[in-house]
């Protein structure tokens, strides 16, 4: 697969305990990025941070159990990400979707497979 030089970039912040139908919600998203032939899709687990209520979330050594902020970011072309959004809309009920253009400067992947 070949990305054009131009991209979008899809962000979703969502926490690390929400979940959609018995699964966690970030991996429920990358499989369905994965299905619909998306580029790629990479998680983050955040160590602090907040959201819209205002509550902190925070992987302080006696708080381990809290539910972290996680970010998923998938770059690919607005036509292709835009067949995520529905999706999207359907299963984050609390969060944040951030879509923005980036520059891809290199997308390649190993020819020895």
């Amino acid at each position: 697969m070949k990305l054009p030089e131009e991209g979008m970039l899809l962000r979703i912040f969502i926490g690390e305990n929400d979940v959609y139908e018995g699964k966690a919600l970030y991996e429920q998203i990358v499989l369905k990025a994965r299905a619909l032939n998306l580029a790629g899709a990479t998680v983050t687990r955040g160590l602090m941070g907040f959201g819209a209520d205002s509550r902190m979330h925070t992987a302080k050594l006696l708080r381990l159990s809290e539910d972290l902020p996680v970010v998923i970011e998938i770059v690919d072309t607005e036509e292709k990400l835009n067949t995520l959004l529905p999706f999207l809309d359907e299963v984050v009920n609390e969060g944040l979707i951030t879509l923005e253009k980036v520059r891809v400067i290199k997308y390649r992947h190993s020819q020895s497979k």
